[in-house]
C-alpha cells in the first residue's frame, strides 16, 4: 500500500511530539489528530463540529457510564508550543480528539504504520532523526514545523516511505 501525505504528516507529527516530550502512546495520537486536522482545514473544514462533544466514539473501548464521566471530566485543551489540540485522559495517558472521536495509539497503528507494511520501524526513526536535526523553537511553532519540516519533504518522504 502506498505512503500518501495523510501518513507523512501523521508520522512527522507523532515524531515531533515525541521529541517535545509526550509519551509514545501520545505522541501517536496528537500525530494522528494533525494530520485529520490539516486533512479537514484542507476540505474548508466541511462536517467538523465546532463545539466540545457531549459524548465521546471510544472505538473497541468500551466504557462503563462511570469512565464516562471521568472522561468528560478529564476534556482539555493541551498546548504543544503554539498549537492547541483538545485532549481526554484514559488510564493515566493522554490522548487527542477531533469532533467527538478520541485518536487512540490502535487508531494510529491501523490507519498510519500500516500503510508502511512491516517498515514503519524505519520510518519512524527517520522521522525522530528529522525531528531532532531542527531547533526546539521550530518545534513548538505550528508554521514554522510546517513550513521547514513537513512541507518541503512531503512527496519526497511519501515516496521514500511507499518504496520501503
Amino acid at each position: 500500500m502506498a505512503v500518501g501525505r495523510f501518513q507523512v504528516m501523521a508520522t512527522l507529527q507523532a515524531a515531533r511530539a515525541f521529541v517535545l516530550g509526550l509519551p509514545i502512546e501520545s505522541a501517536k495520537s496528537f500525530g494522528l489528530n494533525r494530520a485529520i486536522f490539516y486533512a479537514a482545514a484542507k476540505r474548508g473544514f466541511k462536517g467538523v463540529t465546532k463545539r466540545a462533544p457531549k459524548e465521546f466514539k471510544l472505538k473497541k473501548m468500551p466504557v462503563s457510564p462511570k469512565e464516562a464521566e471521568k472522561l468528560k471530566k478529564s476534556f482539555n485543551i493541551y498546548n504543544l508550543g503554539d498549537e492547541i489540540a483538545y485532549s481526554v485522559e484514559i488510564k493515566g495517558r493522554q490522548y487527542f480528539i477531533i469532533g467527538d472521536e478520541i485518536q487512540t495509539e490502535d487508531d494510529f497503528a491501523r490507519q498510519i504504520e500500516s500503510r508502511f507494511g512491516n517498515r514503519f520501524k524505519d520510518a519512524w526513526e527517520e522521522a525522530i532523526k528529522i525531528c531532532t536535526q531542527y531547533d526546539k523553537g521550530v518545534l513548538l511553532s505550528q508554521h514554522y514545523f510546517y513550513e521547514t519540516i513537513y512541507k518541503p519533504r512531503r512527496d519526497e518522504l511519501a515516496k521514500k516511505w511507499s518504496e520501503l
